[in-house]
């Protein structure tokens, strides 16, 4: 995995610990996976569909109006 082994892993792991604290880890591993989905999601072409149905509901408030 890029070269790194057990023990550099581990290394890395203690100074987030360090530098971040233990209660915004689960905030910031949320947000990754957030950003992660977010991008796999627009790689697939899903963020079109909803700006299509967001474009279409608009115009049908529009026509309403």
């Amino acid at each position: 995995m890029f070269g790194l082994g057990v023990g550099e892993i581990m290394l890395i792991c203690v100074v987030a610990l360090l530098f971040i604290g233990p209660k915004k880890i689960p905030d910031l591993a949320k947000g990754m996976g957030k950003g992660i989905r977010d991008f796999q999601k627009a790689l697939k072409g899903e963020e079109v569909e909803e700006s299509k149905k967001d474009q279409t509901k608009i115009e049908f408030t529009d026509k309403q109006s």
